[in-house]
């Protein structure tokens, strides 16, 4: 007998990189080199001061017990002076910061806390398939806002104005965005907090790949004037400090805000490890040497991705921001999964089609620079044989 899941099990199915993680898995084990250019996993690692502040600290046996749901004060005034120097945006430590166990977990949490059955959410038609997985989980119904791709992937706003209802609570924005590598600028953040003003709409946006080869610097919605009344903004150290498998991330807002999710997320968890807070802290202060040395490694990751694409007769814009590479199929490839799966299969290389980040992503494909540029180009040479 087989106890049948709850209705909302049934919402979701497992996720796409899991399923196809395992077929890689599986050409490994068949001693296929599988060059894997798919999942967005920093292959770099954290600073060196932030490896020994972990170290250090769990060496003390203070360290090794339960910890403030918020987070320590060491670690929100850490977050607080990276956002004043990073962004140049005041936050209160005491108040307007929530550490995370990632930002992933973060999506959860403002789901839990604000929609309830029957709400509605604005997603981007393409974007992380967390926003849409998490949303109907929670019972809530998925509305997909349309990005123009002939305007750099900005949203369609006056589009979003016929998607909007009065069950209509949170509307999730993502830039610079994922997969598409659009910037992001401050005209967008101040169309955006317009928008949540003028229909009552928490603006939640995901900012976790604002130092990964931009272009200029980083911008915090946080910034724009009246932001925090509406706006929720979550961010983390996964991709900017090489540090994924860590968990650490967070949420800045108005105290309101943080204070009602922590009413959720305090039911969810007893608290992070003080030793990896402690050593987030410390990854906060890296240099900006520090980040320009890791942008350069991603630079020449990007040419040889370049090369790859160019191989393939894809085109692509070349003013993208993030770790991943965003290109459109020629017209004599049937679709993105038919490619991936030939590239699998009969190159051992593997790369994300589109369509796994919504519809319209069927005629795309998505590379992760989260691999040595040898090895991006061992790829290319590949295509050619």
């Amino acid at each position: 007998m087989i106890i049948p899941v709850a209705h909302r099990a049934g919402q979701t199915q497992e996720y796409y990189f899991s399923v196809k993680l395992a077929e890689v898995r599986k050409l490994l084990a068949a001693g296929h080199d599988v060059i894997n250019m798919g999942i967005g996993n920093p292959d770099m690692m954290p600073s060196d001061n932030t490896i020994q502040t972990l170290f250090q600290s769990a060496q003390q046996a203070s360290a090794h017990g339960y910890q403030p749901y918020k987070g320590t004060p060491g670690l929100r005034t850490a977050i607080a002076r990276y956002y004043d120097h990073t962004y140049q945006v005041s936050l209160d430590p005491e108040t307007e910061i929530l550490p995370l166990m990632g930002s992933k977990e973060g999506i959860t949490h403002l789901s839990l806390t604000f929609l309830n059955e029957g709400d509605e959410v604005l997603v981007p038609e393409l974007g992380y398939p967390a926003y849409r997985a998490v949303s109907k989980m929670i019972g809530a119904t998925v509305n997909e806002y349309p990005l123009l791709e002939t305007q750099g992937w900005q949203p369609d706003w006056e589009a979003m104005e016929g998607l909007v209802s009065d069950r209509t609570k949170i509307i999730w924005l993502n830039y610079p965005h994922m997969p598409t590598g659009a910037p992001a600028t401050r005209k967008l953040f101040e169309k955006a907090v317009r928008f949540a003003h003028d229909h009552r709409i928490l603006l939640c946006h995901d900012n976790p790949y604002s130092l990964i080869l931009n272009k200029k610097p980083p911008i915090s919605l946080l910034a724009i004037d009246g932001a925090r009344e509406v706006a929720i903004e979550l961010n983390s150290l996964s991709k900017s400090h090489n540090m994924a498998g860590w968990r650490v991330g967070w949420m800045a807002a108005a105290k309101p805000y943080v204070d009602a999710v922590l009413s959720i997320k305090s039911n969810v968890d007893s608290g992070m490890f003080k030793p990896v807070m402690d050593a987030a802290a410390e990854a906060l202060t890296n240099s900006d040497r520090w980040h320009r040395e890791r942008n350069a490694v991603y630079e020449g990751r990007l040419e040889a991705a370049m090369a790859f694409l160019d191989a393939l007769d894809c085109t692509y814009a070349d003013d993208q921001e993030g770790m991943f590479f965003w290109a459109k199929l020629p017209e004599s490839v049937p679709s993105a999964d038919a490619l991936v799966d030939d590239l699998l299969y009969n190159k051992h290389i593997f790369i994300a089609p589109g369509f796994i980040f919504g519809p319209k992503g069927n005629r795309y494909i998505r590379l992760s620079l989260c691999m040595p540029k040898e090895r991006i180009l061992e790829a290319v040479q590949r295509i050619s044989k």
